[in-house]
């Protein structure tokens, strides 16, 4: 196993290992009055994610992360450029790490990404991505995750998938970190929404600035007002191990 390393909460030291599968996961049969997977440990897709919110509003370069290496990256400029885009992947992470399973380093995941047509580099030296459909095939092939690609998701048809036990990387406004604000937007970045109930959505932030931000909870109406009506729903129950 490759050990995560950085993608810890920087008050919390390093990251814990996996106790393995939480009693949600266990759970062969549905619950509609909602439940969710516990513990899920947030990996940021960033190294040091107490620069997060420099990166974000103050116009920091994630390139200078001095933690920078422990993604796996082989240059400054290749972390730079991909830890903007790895949120997907860092989600994969989290998934991985609550199954107790291997957890590659981020970069190595951004570039068997990129192998398989989930990123798809522009003649500008922008990148497309991440597409559903691949990386639910590279999941399934890769890591043994069976799933759903949803692109249109309602409200209600995630509550169903969660309701199953399944946890959703959903594609969301990134400034769902500051869900006190109204929201600018709808989707282009994911987060891993690992369950509901009376209190709303529970979800995973890999680009959260703060604590808060990164383990969040928010009344249905307010994370609706950030989600894109798209995602992936994967199979994380016992019966889905490889």
């Amino acid at each position: 196993m490759i050990e995560s390393t950085a993608c810890s909460e920087p008050a919390e030291g390093a990251t814990p290992k996996a106790t393995g599968l939480c009693a949600r996961c266990r759970s062969a049969q549905g619950r509609p009055d909602g439940e969710v997977h516990e513990p899920v440990h947030v990996f940021t897709q960033y190294q040091s994610a107490d620069l997060i919110a420099a990166i974000a509003y103050e116009g920091a370069d994630p390139a200078d992360d001095p933690l920078w290496s422990e993604s796996g990256a082989e240059t400054r400029t290749e972390y730079g450029f991909w830890s903007r885009r790895s949120c997907g992947m860092a989600c994969l992470q989290m998934i991985l790490h609550h199954r107790s399973e291997p957890v590659p380093r981020l970069q190595h995941l951004m570039r068997e990404g990129t192998e398989r047509g989930l990123y798809v580099p522009r003649p500008n030296g922008g990148v497309q991505g991440m597409f559903y459909a691949p990386f639910l095939e590279y999941v399934r092939e890769i890591h043994g995750l069976d799933g759903a690609v949803h692109g249109e998701l309602s409200m209600k048809q995630m509550s169903e998938e969660l309701n199953l036990g399944r946890m959703v990387l959903a594609s969301v406004h990134k400034e769902i970190r500051r869900p006190q604000r109204s929201s600018p937007g709808r989707g282009g970045h994911l987060v891993l929404v690992i369950g509901r109930d009376s209190r709303g959505i529970h979800f995973r932030n890999p680009s959260g600035h703060t604590h808060e931000a990164r383990y969040g909870t928010l009344p249905e109406a307010v994370f609706t007002s950030f989600f894109g009506g798209r995602g992936v729903a994967l199979d994380v129950s016992a019966s889905a191990r490889p």
